[in-house]
């Protein structure tokens, strides 16, 4: 297990579909004995000596939810309807309860308090001139043919995109978040011996109002570019930034495809430069890990898969982003 250094945080972003493994249909269930298996990996973190801190994504439950929203007011038109603020508040409640009660129940397990589990209704800042909310890029929701994308599109006034032999979803603006209004008392509780769980899928977005009070506006923010903010916030050592692939690959899917055991922020610039990461895949990741580690040397990343991770953290996966250090790849 890699020990934690004098910076003892530790920011484990989790994606949406990492709690799916049923599929785009995973019933509640399912989606608990996946938050079981990242639940493991959490108090093994804890048993190393790290403040522990979990984020988590909601691309496709936010997106769940605002169609059931539409459904049942087309139904029901006397109830009111949900904006994407709302929806991302309501994830963040139905996601930390499972993943809150799937780390609960392992330390349990253990012998040791349930209690010290929190989860953190989050509100993360953005600007309202960000020019995001004038290209939505964000995609949420479930995948589609063509044709009923575009009739959704027309029949919701949603903006639609494909995504290449995938199909097609749902895409919301998704401005760059600036600040996370509860990092002390997230700094607070995991000081205390508490695992927190903030930021749930990148934050209910909020803007400052002409009054200089706040409001939410319709946006769903990236979990990895607030997650990396809060773990600069912290100051935490490491960011574990989970995905769909053990290690980050050069050339993927071609014939010279290799896996990348260890970058170095310059490295990674270059490969971001040269379209190595793609803007749906890896590259907001690789952002992220960048916004990360930049000006600190003490900090690192890493990126691998839910599966992997408990083997990366013994130095024995994923792909690292630190300084000082060289790209070693290794062939497919």
């Amino acid at each position: 297990m890699i020990s934690p250094t004098a910076h003892r945080t530790v920011v484990v972003a989790i994606g949406g579909n990492a709690l799916l493994r049923g599929g785009p249909h995973a019933t509640i269930a399912e989606q608990m004995d996946a938050a079981q298996e990242l639940a493991v990996c959490v108090t093994a973190l804890l048993d190393a000596g790290w403040q522990v801190v979990v984020t988590h994504g909601n691309g496709p439950q936010v997106g769940f939810i605002k169609r059931r929203a539409d459904l049942v007011r087309d139904l029901a038109p006397e109830l009111p309807s949900l904006d994407l603020d709302m929806c991302v508040a309501d994830s963040q409640g139905s996601l930390g309860y499972i993943l809150a009660v799937a780390i609960a129940g392992r330390l349990r397990l253990l012998g040791r308090d349930p209690g010290r589990v929190a989860a953190l209704l989050t509100h993360t800042l953005v600007d309202a001139a960000d020019p995001a909310f004038r290209r939505p890029t964000k995609p949420i929701g479930a995948y589609y043919d063509e044709a009923t994308a575009r009739r959704l599109a027309a029949a919701h006034q949603w903006s639609v995109a494909p995504e290449p032999g995938r199909g097609w979803r749902r895409v919301v603006p998704s401005p760059r978040p600036r600040r996370i209004l509860e990092t002390a008392s997230v700094r607070t509780l995991s000081a205390s011996g508490c695992t927190v769980i903030a930021g749930g899928g990148g934050g209910i977005p909020l803007v400052e109002s002409a009054d200089g009070g706040l409001r939410g506006v319709e946006a769903v923010i990236d979990k990895d570019l607030t997650s990396a903010l809060l773990a600069a916030e912290l100051d935490a050592g490491l960011l574990v930034i989970t995905t769909g692939v053990e290690r980050v690959a050069v050339d993927f899917g071609l014939p010279t495809q290799r896996f990348l055991d260890r970058l170095a922020p310059g490295e990674a610039q270059l490969l971001l430069a040269q379209g190595q990461f793609p803007e749906g895949s890896m590259g907001p990741k690789i952002r992220a890990a960048l916004d990360f580690v930049a000006g600190a040397p003490h900090r690192r990343v890493l990126i691998t898969s839910p599966h992997g991770l408990p083997a990366a953290l013994e130095g024995r996966g994923g792909t690292w982003l630190e300084h000082e250090t060289s790209t070693v790849g290794r062939p497919q």
